[in-house]
């Protein structure tokens, strides 16, 4: 059981340092190189699309496991204190705002859209 509260703590904790680098990056004052790694980084921490599908045993999640911490680490190195501080300030208050039901139903709905044309295209173009 204390693994399991370990193991969210540590997601809570990786999502906070995402959005740290989502807020970071769009600071002018930070370097365009830790810049671009940050939105690099949140994005495909944030994307549903991974390097390695999840559903393969043990890789799926080792791309989650190994790439983003790494990733967040060398942007948090990157960034100058003041840049760092402002961001932590900035995810702080966006995590503590309510989130949206709805709008996670309409990204959902989007996505099975999406999901839906692909698998009609692959058909079509299997069929052909």
């Amino acid at each position: 059981m204390q693994f399991l509260q370990s193991l969210k703590a540590r997601a809570r904790e990786l999502k906070q340092f995402t959005l740290v680098a989502y807020y970071a990056a769009r600071d002018p004052r930070t370097p365009i190189v830790a810049r671009v790694l940050a939105l690099l980084v949140a994005a495909y921490a944030l994307s549903p699309i991974d390097l390695i599908p999840d559903f393969i045993p043990v890789l799926g999640y080792l791309d989650d496991i190994v790439l983003v911490p790494l990733g967040l680490a060398l942007v948090i190195r990157l960034l100058p204190d003041d840049v760092l501080a402002s961001a932590r300030q900035q995810a702080g208050r966006a995590a503590d705002r309510p989130t949206s039901k709805w709008a996670a139903g309409v990204i959902v709905v989007v996505w099975l859209l999406v999901l839906a044309w692909l698998g009609r295209w692959l058909v079509g173009a299997i069929g052909r």
